[in-house]
């Protein structure tokens, strides 16, 4: 079951124009308090910049928004990045635009544009995920069935991590919850049923649909 779109990952990008240099960091976040302590990480860490711009969208139906401008003449920085997010039609995201001034003025109109740009390119960085409910299936099973397994996965017909080598092999597989069924009999077929279901349990997973750059 689809449930929105974010990013697959954490993102940095930077950019720089008449000398002013930006840097921009973009985070997953899933709650308001997360976007902020992330916030806070980036401004700490470039404390000495010109301006660090934060904004972030959280809740699946995009519920809770914010944007600062820290500075930067009003609606010229941390709105546009809000504005790009939900353009983007992106949830449970954070993003900090940390500025370096470089002495030239770039106007109202510049200053939309450069955040606007240095948004889209950590965007691009981090990826563009769907978040879909999603089974995920622990497995043990022969060490015979391990290369075609991982070749299944690389196919797309599930996610496969957590690997553990004992006297079998165990793995952890993540599908969309609507496709389980299909993994299990496809992994049922592979192996003549001799693959064991140690668990499953139902939790959101990030599917990536825009390459990370």
């Amino acid at each position: 079951m689809y449930l929105y779109r974010s990013v697959y990952g954490c993102g940095e990008a930077e950019y720089t124009i008449e000398r002013s240099r930006f840097i921009t960091h973009v985070s997953p976040a899933e709650t308001p308090e997360e976007a902020r302590a992330f916030i806070a990480g980036i401004k700490e860490r470039y404390k000495d910049a010109t301006h660090n711009v934060p904004a972030f969208v959280c809740g699946a139906g995009s519920e809770h928004q914010w944007a600062s401008d820290d500075g930067e003449p009003q609606g010229t920085s941390g709105m546009p990045v809000l504005k790009l997010i939900i353009a983007q039609e992106l949830t449970n995201v954070a993003i900090v635009i940390t500025r370096y001034f470089g002495g030239i003025k770039l106007g109202t109109g510049g200053l939309a544009r450069a955040y606007t740009h240095a948004a889209s390119l950590g965007i691009e960085n981090a990826g563009i995920c769907e978040v879909r409910q999603s089974a995920l299936m622990r497995y043990s099973f022969d060490y015979s069935y391990l290369s075609k397994l991982r070749s299944m996965s690389e196919e797309g017909r599930f996610e496969m991590s957590d690997i553990e080598y004992t006297e079998t092999v165990s793995a952890l597989l993540k599908c969309p919850e609507e496709n389980s069924d299909l993994v299990k009999s496809a992994i049922s077929d592979l192996t003549s049923g001799k693959a064991v279901l140690l668990s499953e349990n139902s939790v959101p997973g990030r599917y990536l649909i825009q390459e990370k750059d």
